[in-house]
């Protein structure tokens, strides 16, 4: 029988983190639901001496939306920093961290900023961790819609794209999470591989949205110059299940 573990996810009212309680709960464990609506606050440090005790691993999907390269850094390092220092005295034995797939490559972007500093908050803690670099996730396809949209079309940067779930996010960190620490980096990404154009093609095509879809290799991600392969994975990875196609089918 497997052993009941404890685990903290902050961030767990999230998109992400919401998913990842659940299967936790349904397979068993104890999922501590860690977010600042219920007084723990990784970057305030509030409450986190008494979520931690006991716990086996500590999930990181906590979030914030910033374009301010200062803010959004300081509260990622922040946060990881408080995490780590309050992890020591239980003795959690693995840490897990979401990121994003490349980050180092499109520091160029402030929010990429926050994860790298984030990254390098974990890796150098001394704490035993697992950072799992995802790609995009298909719920954010409308985000970039509406990003990429301008003049009665869609411009997006002429690259490839590996979207993935959420639902499969999820199921990988918890995954990573009951398993030994990787002490490194793995990346996450979708089953399927095509251009970006494609991926937002598809989306539009199922909520009957006509407006043409066109790639430009002169248009940057949110402020980051990109290449082909900047937003997928360059070795081996990690593979969600669900296709664009299912997921837009739920």
């Amino acid at each position: 029988m497997t052993k009941i573990k404890k685990v903290v996810v902050i961030g767990g009212t999230g998109l992400i983190g919401s998913k990842a309680v659940k299967l936790l709960h349904d397979a068993g464990h104890e999922a501590v639901v860690a977010s600042s609506r219920n007084g723990i606050n990784a970057y305030t440090g509030e409450g986190l001496a008494e979520a931690l005790a006991g716990a086996d691993a500590v999930i990181d999907v906590s979030n914030m939306m910033s374009f301010d390269r200062d803010v959004i850094t300081d509260f990622f390092a922040t946060s990881s920093r408080n995490l780590m220092g309050a992890e020591r005295a239980p003795g959690v034995r693995h840490h897990v961290v979401l990121s994003i797939v490349n980050a180092d490559q499109l520091a160029a972007n402030p929010y990429m900023a926050g994860k790298l500093a984030q990254e390098e908050a974990v890796a150098t803690s001394g704490q035993a961790f697992t950072i799992v670099r995802a790609t995009q996730f298909h719920e954010f396809t409308e985000t970039l819609v509406d990003a990429y949209s301008a003049d009665g079309a869609v411009t997006v940067p002429d690259i490839d794209f590996q979207p993935i779930a959420a639902d499969d996010v999820a199921a990988a960190l918890v995954e990573a999470a009951l398993s030994e620490p990787k002490n490194g980096t793995v990346d996450l990404a979708g089953p399927e591989r095509a251009p970006f154009r494609s991926f937002v093609s598809t989306y539009l095509d199922a909520k009957g949205d006509n407006r043409p879809v066109n790639a430009d290799a002169a248009v940057d991600y949110f402020g980051a110059p990109v290449m082909a392969g900047s937003l997928v994975p360059g070795g081996d990875s990690i593979k969600g299940r669900i296709t664009i196609a299912e997921w837009l089918r739920v």
